[in-house]
């Protein structure tokens, strides 16, 4: 197959994450198409040319529809804020281009149903990027689930945590706002708890949400007034799943100390798997067997034994970090390009995440006063 024309609009903390991952993927996993990274796009001008070198792009461009429509882009990367997938993206798969775009979606439901509907008319394929789900412990983790080693599902706990914005002190930006960011926690970090638990314990069906703003103005980088906070600091959620079991859900970006807390349980009726994102080439297993003196948790570390962990180094425990998890997203997304198959999560899977997570903020204040 051609080298694959990468179009990628945004520079900053995802930009250099995926740019990272493109110009990578090749050397880690042989067997996928060479990507060509074709075309940056970023304001000013000046940054975009600045940056293109930086990353190794051929060509930069501050007019994100001119690099949507180029003929030398096959793959639109779009790690821009919130506010811009939805035009971006629809416009990139009616230009006939693949789609890489990060989480969440969009800002509505309304926009990530257009998104969703724009990839089914188009053909192409699309990809939502959670990379988390990447990681050869969570897979681990899914096969351990697949092949009955704690048992009948009965229960999941998950919660994600940061204290980005912990401190009251913190000056107010776009995050803040509904019209740039949509959801808060729940948009930002909530979603990404929800892909992991949708792929161990199956679909969602309902939710019970609650969602509350801790900081409800933060102070105005201009000076003057403090600004209003717009969305959710914390929001906490009852799942139930498609097959009848029960989950507790979870999210702060106030929770002082917590820099990237991912942590699941999946509780069975033979044991338990827990996992930490923030010591993330671990799995903790726990089985009902043996002598009781003698249980406990056994500590799994990630290596060669569970793929692709080997393709990055035949070692175990010289672990892998954030960065290489998007490396293997990229690496399925060329796989779904060059075999004509759908890529997981497209945008018709992360629709469900986008409903799930806009369920748990709706749902917030019908509660029972006692």
């Amino acid at each position: 197959m051609s080298p694959l024309g990468i179009g990628l609009i945004g520079t900053g903390f995802m930009g250099k994450c995926h740019a990272l991952a493109y110009g990578a993927v090749r050397a880690v996993f042989g067997d996928v198409p060479a990507p060509r990274l074709e075309l940056l796009c970023d304001t000013p001008a000046e940054k975009a040319s600045a940056m293109a070198e930086q990353f190794g792009f051929a060509r930069a461009t501050d007019d994100w529809r001119a690099l949507v429509s180029d003929p030398a882009i096959d793959i639109v990367c779009i790690t821009t804020p919130n506010k811009l997938h939805a035009e971006m993206a629809i416009a990139a798969l009616e230009a006939g281009k693949h789609v890489h775009c990060e989480k969440p979606m969009a800002l509505t439901l309304d926009e990530a149903r257009a998104m969703t509907r724009a990839a089914e008319k188009s053909g192409r394929r699309t990809m939502v990027g959670y990379n988390y789900i990447r990681n050869p412990a969570y897979q681990h983790a899914r096969r351990l689930i697949g092949d009955g080693a704690i048992g009948r599902l009965i229960h999941f706990r998950g919660f994600v945590d940061e204290d980005y914005q912990a401190d009251p002190n913190l000056p107010w930006t776009w995050r803040a706002t509904q019209a740039e960011a949509g959801l808060g926690a729940l948009g930002d970090m909530g979603c990404h708890m929800l892909s992991m638990a949708i792929g161990l314990m199956g679909p969602i069906a309902s939710v019970i949400g609650d969602i509350r703003t801790v900081h409800e103005t933060r102070p105005s980088p201009e000076g003057g007034a403090p600004r209003p906070v717009e969305n959710d600091d914390i929001a906490s959620a009852i799942l139930t799943f498609a097959g009848g079991q029960q989950g507790l859900f979870s999210t702060s970006r106030s929770a002082w100390g917590r820099k990237n807390s991912m942590v699941f349980e999946v509780h069975g009726t033979q044991g338990t798997i827990r996992f930490d994102q923030e010591r993330m080439n671990e799995l903790q297993l726990f089985r009902n067997e043996g002598d009781a003196a003698t249980q406990g948790f056994t500590t799994i570390l990630t290596g060669p034994a569970h793929p692709p962990y080997g393709q990055f180094t035949p070692a175990a425990g010289h672990q892998l970090g954030f960065n290489d998890l998007k490396v293997i997203e990229a690496a399925e997304f060329l796989r779904a390009i060059a075999d004509g198959k759908e890529a997981y999560p497209s945008f018709a899977d992360a629709l469900t995440i986008e409903e799930a997570i806009h369920a748990i903020a709706a749902s917030s204040g019908q509660r029972i006063e006692l």
